[in-house]
């Protein structure tokens, strides 16, 4: 099918909830997306943070095809062989004491609301349901996710939202410590927020954050659904600072590309949850849990991905650096950790996605002037090399 029919089925038949390019990718290995007309792009969104291994990885792609011929679905009455190993895998390598899986991030916030104010109610107060989140935030769309989301945008026109949650001023302690009440019960934070232009924190915030929990008897939740799975350099972004969460989301690379998420939380948090207080029909299926298996062993085995992140990250941002001098007029920052990058413009981004799409590299913008970059941990030097002369040559049409 041509790209041009591509467009127009689209248009005709699915809701219009996405502002799309005119693009229709059909194909795709390693750092390499494909056209629906054979036109090859090298791929620095990934999915947004999700092709952590790279498109089609061989032994995400041999995991699926041997689970799909064994089992696709059973429900969760049931043990779930693969759905044991995830949990394994993940609690041996985190903070965490116990796994529960769904199919999305924003299914792994909604999950973990319901655990802290459950936890909370049964063993800090009946009246603990309050969870302050942080200004500029993205914690998913639906309807509680996106009530705990610091950003207005995307609450017009789904009011009334969901009650219980204060938000504050990212990376400001004395902000959460004001914000407490007698009915807070977690604070909910994005190590590094990466909706909101991929936004760093001071390396000692979160270190207060889990001690003024700690003091004040609160829940420290972390969202890693972007920066969890070697994004950051190392296999969770908390293990940068020196403390842990009681209750942790992942989902984007967790399957490299299949549909997962999970809520990861400590033994005694954990007990919050009861048979029958929540649930899901696919999440944990066996099919998605084979290919987070593959995907993390992949990343924990070989000690090549956390280091090549590291490496690669470095490398990106140097070069982006080179180019924030060269276009001082355009660039405002560089900033990010590992290979979540991002490049703040003083003008709209859009027109630069699409310059470098035209010439065959696919980047993202949020935030309205940050180019965000996400590329797979398997990135190389030749490819960040192509995307700086891309953005050097884009950058000097602006200029």
């Amino acid at each position: 099918m041509s790209t041009k029919q591509s467009i127009e089925d689209s248009n005709t038949y699915l809701m219009n909830t996405y502002k799309r390019f005119p693009l229709a990718l059909r194909k795709g290995r390693g750092m390499v997306v494909q056209s629906s007309e054979g036109k090859e792009y090298l791929d620095f969104v990934g999915g947004i943070a999700v092709n952590v291994l790279g498109h089609c990885h061989p032994r995400v792609v041999m995991a699926i095809q041997k689970q799909a011929q064994r089992l696709m679905h059973v429900s969760n009455f049931f043990v779930i062989e693969p759905q044991t190993q995830l949990g394994k895998l993940l609690v041996e390598n985190s903070f965490a004491d116990k796994a529960f899986f769904c199919n999305s991030g924003t299914e792994a916030v909604e999950g973990a609301i319901k655990l802290a104010r459950k936890f909370a109610k049964e063993n800090i107060g009946p009246e603990r349901f309050e969870i302050i989140t942080a200004l500029q935030s993205f914690h998913g769309r639906s309807l509680g996710a996106l009530s705990a989301t610091g950003q207005e945008k995307f609450h017009k026109g789904f009011e009334p939202l969901v009650p219980g949650f204060r938000r504050v001023v990212y990376n400001d302690i004395e902000a959460i410590r004001e914000a407490i009440t007698p009915n807070t019960c977690a604070v909910m934070l994005e190590p590094i927020q990466g909706e909101a232009g991929v936004r760093v924190p001071a390396p000692d915030y979160l270190k207060q954050v889990r001690e003024l929990c700690d003091e004040r008897k609160l829940l420290l939740i972390l969202d890693e659904i972007q920066t969890g799975i070697g994004r950051t350099g190392k296999l969770f972004a908390y293990e940068h600072t020196g403390i842990a969460p009681d209750i942790m989301t992942l989902a984007k690379g967790l399957g490299n590309g299949m549909p997962i998420g999970a809520i990861l939380a400590t033994e005694r948090v954990a007990r919050g949850f009861a048979p029958g207080d929540h649930g899901t029909t696919f999440g944990g299926n066996p099919l998605a849990c084979a290919a987070g298996v593959a995907t993390v062993q992949t990343v924990l085995e070989d000690g090549l991905v956390l280091d090549q992140c590291r490496r690669m990250g470095e490398y990106l941002m140097k070069r982006l650096d080179q180019l924030k001098k060269e276009f001082s007029s355009i660039i405002v920052d560089v900033r990010g950790m590992g290979l979540l990058v991002a490049m703040e413009l003083t003008r709209e981004c859009a027109p630069v996605v699409t310059a470098c799409m035209e010439r065959g590299v696919l980047i993202n913008c949020t935030a309205g002037n940050v180019l965000r970059f996400m590329p797979p941990l398997i990135v190389e030097k030749e490819h960040i090399t192509r995307l700086a002369e891309t953005l050097d040559e884009v950058f000097e049409r602006l200029s």
